[in-house]
């Protein structure tokens, strides 16, 4: 269930949210657990930059980046400066967000492993749903690897993957995994709709859950007989931090409390 200031009936009017917006608002609302949010813009602001997440995802998985173990990481060499430990540190010279921006538009001269792929996305929706100027201040040390990394990545850890809807990031686990290859650990991924994920490990991109588990199952130890399988944990950023941040060009609705009720409609 979603509540605002206390009211958990809210209409929109038709229109007013997109097919995937609606989608993300219909599973939480009707969730048994409580989703607290101080504003309907806080709430909008969610499912817009969930949207981004989604959308930023597909982006990815068609720009040509290639998959690559922290030991062959490439970049584009203008924005970024690779370390030891295979981290790409933004140049003191560079914007963060035009750094983002290329790893889109010139995927083929990039080649990173699962988890830096989602935090690319997740930087990218950021820079998609906030002023970009504010992008840039928050992110000027930008520094990319996984986001255990990433301190300036604000991220909110959840424990029931049911409760987990699109735009989320997701965990698919493989305890008898080959040490020998060690990238068969496990593969992060961005949940999308409709039993879909998306998937930079060994270039899945869209697919479903039993592909991914599939191709997890392929690098296991010899005699192993323990499936890799669906984590319950997951994470998301923390949408109202970044609500903060929101551009003010974005067209806001109209809102009107009535009794019980809180009724959105466009401007």
């Amino acid at each position: 269930m979603i509540v605002i200031e206390g009211i958990s009936k809210i209409a929109f009017e038709e229109g007013t949210l997109s097919e995937l917006e609606l989608a993300i608002y219909q599973k939480k609302q009707n969730s048994p657990f409580m989703y607290r949010y101080d504003s309907v813009f806080t709430l909008l602001f969610e499912l817009y930059m969930r949207t981004q997440i989604v959308e930023s995802s597909s982006l990815l998985s068609k720009s040509g980046v290639y998959f690559a173990d922290f030991k062959n990481t490439l970049c584009n060499q203008t924005y970024w400066t690779i370390t030891d430990q295979g981290k790409f540190q933004l140049k003191s010279d560079v914007a963060p967000q035009d750094a983002i921006r290329d790893i889109f538009t010139n995927g083929t001269s990039y080649g990173f492993e699962c988890s830096m792929a989602v935090v690319v996305v997740l930087y990218k929706a950021i820079l998609e749903s906030i002023d970009p100027r504010h992008f840039d201040i928050l992110f000027s040390d930008l520094l990319l690897f996984n986001w255990h990394s990433n301190s300036n990545l604000r991220l909110i850890d959840r424990t029931i993957h049911e409760e987990s809807v699109m735009g989320d990031v997701l965990y698919f686990e493989n305890p008898e995994y080959d040490p020998m290859i060690p990238w068969g650990k496990g593969e992060n991924v961005v949940m999308m709709g409709k039993g879909l994920f998306y998937g930079h490990g060994y270039g899945l991109g869209i697919a479903t859950s039993k592909e991914v588990i599939t191709v997890l199952n392929k690098h296991r130890i010899p005699g192993s007989t323990i499936s890799a399988y669906l984590a319950d944990r997951y994470v998301h950023p923390d949408f109202s931090y970044y609500a903060l941040f929101q551009n003010t060009g974005r067209k806001k609705p109209l809102i009107a409390k009535i009794g019980e009720w809180i009724y959105v409609r466009n401007n």
